[in-house]
């Protein structure tokens, strides 16, 4: 770090911790101030990340705050009933951040479960469980992750996430994206909304503090992050459908996309329980970071969006593209974070995760192209830049690394092959793509059309149409994959149905039927 970067953290650290600001709230709200519910994240071996934002009313300008700085407590204990008290301060939800408060808590027992709630006047929050993670070098029995996102507000209901709230013993929630859809209300969905997005299609950072609002109100939602720490990333629907580093779907001029792609960063952040290092600055955000889980798994949480190339053009879409005789290398991470990947899977771990957003593995979709077609919004758009990380994966931990992946609202899972025009041939990792929340609607086991799309892939070993999450179970000896999956989304109360159960071996690319 130079020392300019240095002065930079110092002073984002400075405006989040200050307890000295010129102007403090100093009654008691009059109204609930909780109403978003809480959250935790990124656990380390002596902590994590606890969070709220202050929203009485949540819908309106400020979510009802004043525009001034109130004071929060907050507590952390050993027990449900906070009659151990590990932790306890008080902090400041600012404007600035749109009341939003974040803790890192520090000096906690590796391995071990916590309950936090915050505190402003008589007012008292849900109470969050969360695990902190194990030491660095623990040899650990198992592991529990689920894995959600592609949450379209309109599509449908959450009951997926109150399942997911109700998996035993999660150490953690890999949320792969699209937390937010940034669409007006009705585009994607029309006459078949099932419940809407106020306002039109967001821009500003008022906008999206609104639409995250809405999204955090809901029951089941609130519950997931209450029952465990998200390791939280963003795809594309946090900021512009399909977007790729300066470049809109809509061929907006970079200078005036990067205004709204900022505010976004910036809405994110506030609403997300991550770290003093993912604050943005200066037009970016440090989204892509590890955590370890003893000697058992290393998690590379990577940003596909912030640093791609422009999108090849697609077969409906040749306006808004960079040309296919573009030679320059294409680049889905950017070298920096590619070259940061590499070093970090020099660790020597039973298990290596890539959890990021946009399928690996080549795939061929149904089309009228007899083979079909390839989804250039995904690894299969930059095929140059997907080799280089075949390359280093193949060099430094073939066969230990879980590829965990969202984005195409289906169940998917298959190999990442040495050589993407042999799928059948050597394979490097396991690629396990889990179906949104309710993104695309109640869906079917295999939609229309679809029929001959496995037999197209070899490779893989699973397609369901269905919403739902997956979660993992991982062991020294096996990586366990359930598939999850609910009937419907247009109305609530579906049950939860474990579709499959897939295994992976350390050192063997591939899936198992267990």
């Amino acid at each position: 770090m130079n020392r300019r970067d240095l002065l930079k953290a110092f002073s984002s650290v400075a405006i989040l911790t200050s307890l000295s600001p010129t102007s403090v709230f100093s009654q008691s709200l009059q109204k609930y101030p909780f109403t978003l519910g809480v959250a935790s994240g990124d656990p380390l071996a002596d902590g994590f990340v606890i969070w709220t934002r202050l929203a009485p009313e949540p819908l309106e300008r400020a979510s009802g705050m004043p525009i001034q700085s109130v004071p929060v407590q907050w507590e952390v204990a050993a027990d449900d009933n906070f009659s151990e008290i590990v932790a306890t301060g008080d902090t400041l939800a600012r404007p600035e951040l749109g009341h939003a408060v974040h803790i890192e808590v520090a000096g906690l027992q590796p391995a071990r479960r916590y309950w936090y709630r915050f505190m402003h006047g008589d007012a008292i929050s849900p109470v969050g469980t969360v695990k902190s993670a194990p030491g660095s070098q623990a040899e650990v029995d198992q592991l529990r992750i689920g894995v959600a996102g592609c949450q379209h507000y309109e599509s449908g209901y959450y009951t997926a996430y109150h399942h997911l709230s109700q998996e035993p013993d999660l150490d953690a929630i890999f949320h792969y994206g699209d937390y937010i859809y940034e669409y007006s209300s009705g585009r994607s969905c029309q006459d078949n909304c099932f419940r809407q997005h106020i306002g039109d299609e967001i821009y500003t950072l008022d906008d999206y503090r609104r639409r995250y609002a809405q999204y955090k109100l809901d029951p089941n939602l609130q519950q997931a992050h209450a029952a465990a720490a998200f390791l939280s990333t963003y795809d594309d629907h946090e900021i512009d459908n399909n977007w790729a580093s300066i470049h809109d779907e809509q061929g907006t001029p970079s200078n005036a996309f990067l205004l709204r792609r900022f505010a976004a960063f910036q809405a994110w952040y506030e609403n997300m329980p991550v770290r003093i290092s993912q604050f943005p600055a200066e037009g970016h955000i440090q989204a892509f970071r590890r955590l370890d889980y003893g000697r058992l798994l290393r998690i590379h949480l990577l940003d596909t969006r912030q640093y791609r190339s422009d999108q090849l053009c697609g077969l409906s879409n040749t306006e808004f593209c960079r040309p296919p005789t573009d030679q320059a290398p294409s680049h889905m991470l950017g070298s920096a974070q590619e070259n940061w990947l590499n070093q970090g899977l020099d660790r020597d771990a039973t298990w290596h995760l890539l959890a990021q957003q946009c399928m690996v593995m080549p795939f061929m979709y149904p089309g009228d192209r007899g083979d079909g077609r390839v989804n250039f919004d995904s690894w299969s758009g930059y095929p140059d830049a997907r080799q280089r990380v075949v390359d280093m994966i193949a060099a430094k931990q073939n066969g230990k690394v879980i590829i965990a992946t969202g984005d195409v609202h289906k169940h998917h899972a298959g190999v990442l092959p040495l050589n993407p025009e042999d799928p059948e041939g050597t394979a490097v990792a396991t690629e396990y793509v889990t179906t949104s929340i309710t993104s695309s609607g109640d869906g079917s086991e295999i939609p229309a059309g679809w029929e001959n799309v496995p037999g197209n892939n070899p490779h893989t070993s699973l397609l369901n149409d269905r919403r739902g999450y997956q979660v993992f179970t991982i062991s020294p000896t096996q990586w366990q994959t359930d598939i999850i999956t609910v009937d419907y989304v247009t109305r609530e109360g579906a049950a939860r149905n474990k579709l499959a159960t897939l295994v992976t071996l350390p050192g063997k690319a591939g899936i198992n039927m267990a």
